[in-house]
């Protein structure tokens, strides 16, 4: 989809009465017709901050959220809700072999509930595998663990969890033999996701290899995950991938988003190499274009960084749990991130909001780099076009190691 209109929303507000003065950007990307992004001059809405009652509690059934137009957690900036909001999240892990969680990854559980999403979808890295050492006791107890402090409290609260499996989730390298190496990792996590008390609350199109690569649709947006918890996708899931996006579920969609651990493109320090990122980036792009995929959204390289490439969206959802790693192109410190994504079907916009899992307070888009030069292909900031460029900007080429 053209990226033919980018504009934010820029306001400044106290956050839950603590003095901190915040500046809020939201990225907007739409498809239809070009229109002149907002300036400096353009009268602009105050920002909400939101005052409903608190969110409820992990310990037992969740009550409704009461409605409200623009709904978020008490004391935090209320963006405008759409026709459809989804609240995306990634990398929740800890160190191999965890069962708990990082204190960010708590409270994004405990908040989600206030801006009555329609779906969460997570980038994977829900658990902490991909170790020879782990025994099979080990890997159900990280699985019982993500159940008690992620997926139940959000199965109470009645929102529906998409998501794809990360390379710790349930890794699909293979040995020399052509062998899975984690066999029993990915056993594990077959056994957890279809045990009928887990059950994510999605509207299945395709189960074809669940939950390792399935597709489901909700409020006219059509949902594809596929297994990219290693750098290559099969031959054979590329044809399911292209058999499920030219299916009639797919075309009639208004929207169609597909979801990965593996990003495309490289936006982190110690991820831009080969094995971090998927081996065939710019043939997967491509195909994801020819069948009009609006955005991919994907985890594993622990930075939030929303961009573009060709006609196709780019979200690298960043991460909850521990280890963020700096962006490249960049001098920004670390951080953890959650976004909420407010979709229009009428003209395919879709709104990012941001929050520091630290702070609370927004991120702003503009202190992020303006583009990321990788080792298969340079990726824009979302609101950015080639023609924004600089001479020296379009100069730039990835430096290994940077």
């Amino acid at each position: 989809m053209p990226l033919n209109r980018r504009h934010f929303l820029l306001g400044s507000f106290l956050l839950g009465g603590g003095g901190l003065a915040v500046v809020a950007h939201q990225a907007v990307s739409r498809n239809n017709s070009l229109t002149q992004p907002l300036t400096s001059a353009t009268p602009l809405p105050p920002p909400v901050v939101n005052t409903s009652t608190n969110v409820s509690g992990n310990s037992g059934a969740a009550s409704p959220e009461p409605k409200v137009n623009n709904p978020a957690p008490p004391g935090l900036f209320a963006p405008v809700k759409k026709d459809v909001r989804i609240v995306v999240i990634s990398d929740l892990n800890s160190s191999y072999g965890s069962t708990t969680y990082d204190p960010e990854v708590i409270k994004a559980v405990e908040l989600i509930p206030g801006w009555q999403p329609d779906l969460i979808l997570c980038g994977g890295d829900m658990v902490a595998g991909q170790s020879p050492s782990l025994t099979p006791e080990q890997v159900r107890a990280m699985w019982q663990a993500f159940d008690a402090n992620v997926a139940a409290p959000l199965r109470q609260a009645n929102i529906p969890f998409g998501f794809t499996i990360g390379n710790h989730d349930a890794s699909g390298a293979l040995g020399v033999r052509g062998q899975f190496l984690f066999q029993g990792e990915r056993e594990l996590a077959t056994t957890y996701w279809n045990d009928p008390q887990h059950n994510p609350g999605l509207k299945f199109v395709d189960k074809y290899q669940f939950p390792f690569a399935y597709t489901f649709e909700q409020n006219d947006i059509f949902y594809l995950t596929w297994d990219a918890s290693t750098a290559k996708i099969t031959p054979e899931q590329k044809a399911w991938v292209e058999k499920s996006l030219a299916s009639p579920a797919a075309r009639s969609a208004k929207l169609r988003i597909a979801i990965g651990h593996l990003p495309l493109y490289a936006v982190s320090v110690g991820r831009a190499e080969l094995g971090e990122i998927l081996s065939d980036g710019e043939e997967l792009r491509v195909l994801l274009e020819r069948y009009k995929v609006h955005t991919y959204i994907s985890g594993h390289h622990h930075a939030y960084y929303p961009a573009h490439k060709g006609q196709l969206q780019l979200l690298h959802s960043g991460i909850l749990g521990s280890g963020p790693r700096p962006l490249l192109n960049s001098n920004l410190p670390t951080f953890k991130t959650l976004t909420v994504i407010d979709i229009d079907l009428g003209v395919g916009d879709t709104t990012y909001t941001t929050y520091d899992m630290k702070t609370m307070g927004l991120v702003d888009i503009k202190t992020l780099p303006r583009l990321i030069p990788g080792p298969n292909g340079t990726i824009l900031r979302r609101d950015i076009e080639e023609s924004d460029l600089t001479p020296e900007e379009k100069s730039l080429t990835f430096v290994p190691n940077s």
